[in-house]
């Protein structure tokens, strides 16, 4: 599919039929969340991908209970640094200087500009900024998602301590702010999987100047 034509089959799936995803699928669909755009290209979030079934038996409790979790392939979940420290910048200037075959030194500036914004911005701030960035990487795994064939439901509703308990992600110092839930639609039972996408036409929501 072109990606006009994938856009308008994706839709919110509802009910999904168990069929497992095959990994080359799943590895695309990664793949285009590590290459999603990021401020700085810092990156301030991992991505936790859930299969085992008894898991996600136990992050269905903690998501209202949601059918997709249940009867999905895979549950991706995009988890932000819960504090950005001045290493994970000097990391990150490593990872630029070891890819790109430069001196970290010649850097430096380009430090100062990310830690000095971040140093000096109130911590929930920051964590507000870091979790725009999750909801980028989440509109290319969609995408992404919609160009492989592969049903994706986003799902913000779900308690993210008790699911971040789940998940051990305090003590990676994690904290979720949003899920991707991945698998094939069941037709026989999700009302929605024939119906008509509703969008607001392009004269109402396209302002031209």
């Amino acid at each position: 599919m072109n990606i006009i034509n994938a856009l308008n089959w994706r839709y919110a799936t509802k009910r999904m039929n168990g069929t497992e995803i095959p990994q080359t699928k799943v590895d695309n669909i990664l793949e285009a969340i590590r290459l999603a755009p990021s401020s700085f290209g810092l990156t301030p979030y991992s991505v936790i991908v859930v299969k085992d079934k008894e898991l996600l038996k136990k992050l269905n409790a903690e998501a209202c209970q949601q059918p997709q979790l249940l009867e999905g392939s895979h549950l991706v979940a995009f988890a932000i640094w819960d504090k950005i420290t001045e290493k994970q910048v000097d990391d990150y200037m490593a990872l630029v200087a070891s890819t790109r075959g430069i001196p970290v030194t010649s850097l430096s500036d380009f430090k100062k500009a990310i830690w000095g914004t971040l140093s000096s911005m109130p911590v929930a701030d920051v964590n507000i900024w870091s979790a725009k960035q999750t909801y980028i990487a989440l509109g290319t795994g969609l995408t992404a998602a919609a160009l492989e064939g592969v049903d994706a439901t986003p799902i913000e509703g779900f308690n993210p301590k008790k699911l971040d308990e789940i998940l051990g992600l305090p003590e990676k110092g994690l904290r979720s702010t949003v899920l991707m839930m991945l698998g094939y639609r069941d037709v026989t039972k999700d009302q929605l999987a024939n119906a008509k996408k509703v969008r607001r036409i392009k004269d109402n929501l396209f302002i031209i100047r």
